[in-house]
């Protein structure tokens, strides 16, 4: 098992000061932004194919190299799983790393990618970083600590999910047809798509973060590893949001997402896992 599982809810409250998490997990993304933009858009990027068919870059190894050698030398009592080198240490403290969360728009020099990082403490993620050094953008949250990004004029501000309570106005991010259709779920898309004011795929992470930022009220994925989500957790819930598996699990390991914010996350649930209509006595 490469983390620790919980039966807690993402959102469970945590005693305990995570600042000192925090800062060092945004050190990790400065370390990561470093190391990934230095070879974004290189003419000569060396790209190769993984076993499971997906791309993988020198950057990469390169920006995972970069977080886990500060990690192994500040947090060495600390697990690391991340998606280029596997899991390392055996702890209720695990870091959970995508170094580039995009891969295939960094190979093309889209500029729609992010590094990820999360601390999962006894299978919560409890602080989590999203930078997107090629826009300039950083988001990030810690259990208690509130969720923020960078503000466009320098500085910090808070941020928060909307206060949208009807899904007939909800904007939303479902990703790729492509993908609800592998997941067997093209009905519940229509349904979703029908059923809400605007519906558009805004790529990896970005959408989470705009969920974040209060400009859209649902985000939902299938076919996602632990590493793919685990950061944007702690930013949802602390924004205000609810953040499950696409079953209303609390879980990483489901394979799926499904973000809101937080006041349509039963009425979301409930459109896209109607009852089974009932059999009519003959």
């Amino acid at each position: 098992m490469p983390f620790p599982l919980s039966s807690q809810r993402f959102d469970a409250p945590f005693e305990g000061d995570l600042r000192d998490d925090l800062a060092l997990a945004l050190r990790l993304a400065d370390a990561a932004d470093a190391a990934s933009m230095s070879r974004f858009d290189a003419p000569d990027l060396d790209v190769r194919t993984k076993s499971d068919s997906s791309p993988v870059t020198e950057a990469d190894l390169a920006t995972e190299r970069a977080i886990r050698g500060i990690l192994e030398s500040e947090r060495p009592a600390d697990g690391i799983f991340g998606e280029e080198y596997g899991v390392s240490g055996d702890s209720a403290r695990q870091w959970i790393i995508d170094p580039i969360d995009g891969t295939a728009n960094y190979l093309k020099g889209i500029p729609m990618w992010a590094t990820l990082i999360a601390l999962s403490i006894d299978g919560i993620p409890r602080v989590g970083v999203v930078s997107q050094p090629a826009i300039g953008r950083r988001w990030w949250a810690a259990s208690g600590l509130g969720a923020w990004t960078n503000a466009s004029g320098g500085g910090t501000r808070r941020i928060r999910t909307s206060g949208v309570d009807a899904v007939a106005e909800a904007s939303v991010s479902f990703q790729s047809i492509a993908q609800w259709r592998d997941a067997g779920q093209l009905d519940a898309l229509e349904r979703l798509t029908s059923a809400v004011w605007r519906d558009r795929g805004y790529g990896d992470a970005w959408p989470y973060m705009l969920l974040a930022e209060g400009r859209l009220e649902l985000v939902a994925e299938f076919d996602v590893k632990e590493y793919d989500i685990a950061a944007h957790i702690p930013i949802v819930t602390e924004a205000g949001g609810r953040f499950t598996a696409f079953s209303g699990a609390d879980s990483l390991s489901d394979r799926s997402s499904l973000a809101t914010n937080g006041l349509l996350h039963d009425a979301f649930l409930d459109l896209l896992h109607p009852p089974a209509p009932t059999e009519t006595p003959r």
